[in-house]
């Protein structure tokens, strides 16, 4: 008995896998006795220095910030603008 063996063209469709972000959020701050934010705490629950948050925002490690340079001459920490206050650094909850 001879088998034939008939190969049909299936189309093949590319499916976009869209990679998971794997940043960090920042979820609450500490402040200091004048009101400046000097920890932050991120999604994953590890608190960091501002300093370091500093670093890390450079580094594209924490989503929806930017470092700046102020008037004043030193780098700020900021939540990048999307027109809403509520997710603003200052506007977060303290722990």
């Amino acid at each position: 008995m001879v088998s034939l063996l008939i190969a049909k063209t299936i189309p093949l469709e590319v499916i976009r896998v869209e990679q998971q972000n794997d940043k960090q959020q920042i979820v609450a701050v500490r402040k200091n006795g004048d009101g400046d934010i000097v920890e932050l705490q991120l999604s994953s629950g590890q608190v960091v220095g501002y300093k370091e948050a500093q670093q890390m925002a450079k580094n594209d490690q924490i989503d929806n910030v930017n470092v700046f340079k102020g008037r004043d001459g030193d780098e700020h920490l900021r939540s990048n603008p999307d027109g809403r206050t509520d997710n603003n650094l200052d506007q977060l909850p303290t722990f």
